[in-house]
């Protein structure tokens, strides 16, 4: 795999919707009383309307160009900004309690990176941790929406570039020199005469004695040494040295391990329990109780918590989804999808694609640690919502939310798993009915069955054209209900009135704020709408946009082809913004498009477009029956992707090779999404049980080429990253597949009419652990 990222002279400052007042050049902020050097940053929306905001009568071609779900996310977090604070310690390190939740993504290594910059020290003496649960943030501890960056960009820096200020003043006042005579370099102030203190030395001096308000002039990119150079994550040692702690790896005293029997068919609910006392019984059990869920099992290990899960006898009542299949599914979706409207009286093209079920299981099991006393309960978990959960948590024991302390804890990988906190309110309820602190973990099976899934979707469009000219297009976006009881329904409601949406609903509201059209496709229209709300959904990675620009791309490409222009020269020749063409352009040069290919391989090419960044990824795809039909056991091979690049604009990047790191996730989903990963659902629950037969991106379906390609600067501030790669991916994908088989693919994944393996029981719900491993050493 190749890399390659370059930095260069910002582009003109990105438009100021309500969450961009950052314009000015000096900031606002407080010292606050404490016994170190403590500062934070006072940040507010600027007031009045917007220099640039569309002209009355004149409506933006998309609504994103005047606000986007980013920029809500950041306005709602801004009063609470002088919440979070930066301290320089007596030791010369300095400690930042990140309100985010670090699950992979490598946001600690990023903030840190920030403060290094602007507080002028070496990146190894900042201390990032994760922060507990503080209500008092309101919405400034969500993580999600590839809004971390972009929303603590300007506050972080404005803390550590007040530290910095007091620092030297206060070496300045120790040597009786002017503070234009002080410097600081690598964590040292330095003076005429030689004279230098470390940061240690000049804390205390330097701490406010009452909180004080104060101005700051931040750093100009130009002088930056640390912000948009390539950085390792500060904590890669302790990952691969086993050190770093995950929640199931805290030693919290007597909270032993917890496993719960789960219904059959989703949201099954309890009937009766024919053997309590018998499972009780069990060696190393030590408690076995009925909560909503199912039953759960306390034991001295996993090991016995399954032997008593499997040894259960419940009889179980139905649950939400009782009887439904795919087919099913598909029958209500169709049922509710939104006209089209009457057929153009223009030559168009249009067509109808569908997405089935696909799972949102992170590679760290589901789990969450709790200790309930009559006043108060404590609980340690990997949380992206955890002030919701604290509220919820509170709610379900009847205690007010300071009598709950809410741990947040690093994650395994999440992709919108975490928004949801049900381990924690499984294992709150069971330390409470018994009394005792429980390790509550899923099993895979759990999670893969009874956990969160990608809506099940259908997405109808239509593009009219005359000649060489788009006059317009229509989308409608069919979709199981998706869940945002995680948080996001709250900021959006908060938010509501500040927002050119009218009067929809949270998905709506969601769904127009975090969909864009990047080409100059004439007057158009994107429509949601959501039914049964029976199945336990949530918002993975990218939420509907993978699905949505999927279809459009498809389209493009039947487009292209109707009015006889390349695919690539096509999108340039339409797309709206010089970024996008030249990300474009890039990703095309890199893989050189257009190259001869043998016969049943094909390129690919798709360009999405979110939160002020743009991607375009370039992909190969061998659909030829030699590697189609490759022996996999119990599997599909399917195509393989051999090559993929992927160009990224992202308007400043803070560590270009965390960037790289995110966009070969996000390529690795979006071939999943395409060939490979989907639950089938049959009879009211998912086949699938873990990861064993839920097919992710495996290793024979990887490119052996890759590149990503990190843009230079285009603007003076990150756009958002987490997420955007997945969709262009997922696209690219199915465009090279429709080019080298000839048809172009209309449900997905490809190969989800293949079932390849025996189905795992769903009575008992965890499977037998196997046993014949050895039989398939090669």
């Amino acid at each position: 795999m190749t890399t390659s990222h370059s930095s260069g002279t910002d582009g003109p400052e990105p438009r100021d919707p309500v969450s961009r007042p950052f314009a000015r050049r000096r900031f606002l902020g407080y010292v606050l009383a404490a016994p170190v050097l403590t500062t934070a940053a006072q940040l507010a929306p600027a007031s009045g309307a917007r220099a640039d905001a569309a002209s009355p009568g004149l409506p933006s071609p998309d609504l994103t160009e005047l606000i986007d779900l980013n920029d809500v996310m950041t306005a709602a977090a801004l009063p609470t900004s002088g919440l979070i604070t930066v301290e320089v310690n007596t030791d010369g390190t300095v400690s930042f309690a990140l309100p985010r939740t670090e699950v992979g993504q490598g946001i600690t290594t990023s903030t840190a990176m920030l403060i290094a910059e602007e507080l002028g020290v070496p990146l190894a003496r900042v201390r990032v941790t994760l922060a507990d649960a503080r209500p008092e943030l309101l919405f400034n501890q969500l993580t999600g929406g590839s809004n971390t960056t972009f929303a603590t960009y300007t506050p972080i820096r404005v803390a550590a570039a007040l530290a910095r200020e007091r620092l030297l003043r206060a070496a300045a006042a120790r040597w009786d020199t002017p503070v234009t005579a002080v410097t600081m370099k690598a964590g040292v102030v330095t003076g005429p005469g030689g004279r230098s203190a470390g940061l240690g030395e000049l804390s205390r001096q330097a701490a406010g004695v009452r909180t004080e308000r104060a101005s700051v002039t931040l750093k100009p990119r130009e002088t930056f040494t640390v912000i948009g150079t390539p950085r390792g994550r500060v904590d890669a040692l302790a990952a691969v040295t086993g050190r770093k702690r995950f929640t199931m790896d805290l030693d919290v005293p007597d909270a032993l391990p917890t496993m719960v029997c789960r219904p059959p068919t989703i949201n099954g609910e309890v009937g009766s329990v024919a053997n309590l006392a018998e499972v009780r019984a069990l060696p190393g059990v030590t408690d076995v109780v009925v909560i909503p869920t199912g039953v759960a099992v306390r034991a001295t290990t996993f090991g016995r918590c399954v032997d008593a899960v499997r040894a259960l006898r419940v009889t179980w009542r139905p649950g939400t989804a009782e009887g439904k299949s795919d087919a099913s599914v598909l029958r209500e979706l169709r049922a509710a999808r939104l006209p089209l409207g009457p057929p153009p009286l223009t030559p168009s093209v249009e067509e109808e694609f569908t997405f089935h079920f696909r799972g949102n299981s992170a590679l760290e099991p589901n789990c969450a640690i709790a200790d309930v006393r009559a006043d108060r309960a404590e609980v340690w978990s990997s949380l992206k919502a955890p002030i919701v959960a604290q509220q919820a948590i509170a709610a379900s024991l009847g205690l007010p939310p300071h009598a709950v302390t809410v741990h947040v804890t690093e994650g395994g990988g999440s992709f919108g798993r975490k928004l949801f906190f049900d381990a924690a309110l499984e294992a709150v309820e069971v330390s409470r009915r018994i009394g005792k602190p429980v390790k509550l973990m899923w099993h895979r099976a759990d999670d893969v069955r009874q956990g969160r899934t990608h809506p099940m979707a259908i997405s109808r469009m239509r593009i009219a054209y005359l000649g060489g000219t788009v006059l317009g297009y229509q989308q409608r976006h069919t979709s199981v209900a998706t869940d945002y009881g995680h948080g996001l329904g709250e900021i959006l409601t908060a938010m509501a009135a500040r927002l050119p949406v009218g009067d929809i609903g949270f998905s709506e509201t969601f769904f127009q704020l975090s969909q864009s059209m990047p080409y100059d496709f004439g007057v158009g229209s994107r429509l949601l709408s959501e039914t049964d709300k029976g199945f336990n959904t949530g918002s993975m990675r990218n939420v509907y946009s993978p699905d949505v620009t999927c279809a459009r791309e498809l389209l493009v490409d039947r487009l292209a082809a109707r009015m006889g222009k390349d695919p690539r020269r096509f999108r340039h020749d339409f797309l709206r913004d010089d970024r996008f063409r030249a990300v474009l352009d890039r990703a095309a040069e890199a893989g050189d498009w257009g190259r001869t290919m043998p016969a049943g391989t094909a390129q690919g090419i798709a360009f999405h477009s979110e939160y002020h960044s743009a991607c375009a990824v370039l992909v190969e795809l061998d659909c030829r029956p030699e590697t189609v039909g490759r022996p996999v056991r119990d599997g599909v091979a399917g195509p393989r992707v051999t090559k993929a690049v992927v160009a990224v604009d992202v308007g400043l990047a803070v560590n270009p090779r965390g960037v790289e790191a995110q966009m070969t996730g996000c390529l690795m989903d979006g071939i999943a999404l395409t060939l490979t990963s989907s639950l089938h659902l049959r009879d009211g629950y998912f086949l699938e049980a873990s990861w064993d037969n839920y097919f992710y991106t495996r290793q024979w379906n990887t490119p052996p080429e890759l590149e990503i390609i990190v843009m230079p600067p285009t603007t003076g501030r990150p756009g958002g990253a987490g997420e955007l790669g997945v969709a262009a991916s997922a696209a690219a994908v199915a465009c090279a597949y429709g080019r080298a088989t000839g048809t172009m693919p209309t449900v997905f994944p490809v190969n989800h009419g293949t079932l390849s393996f025996e189905p795992k029981p769903t009575v008992p719900p965890v499977p037998a652990s196997p046993t014949d491993g050895l039989d398939h050493v090669r």
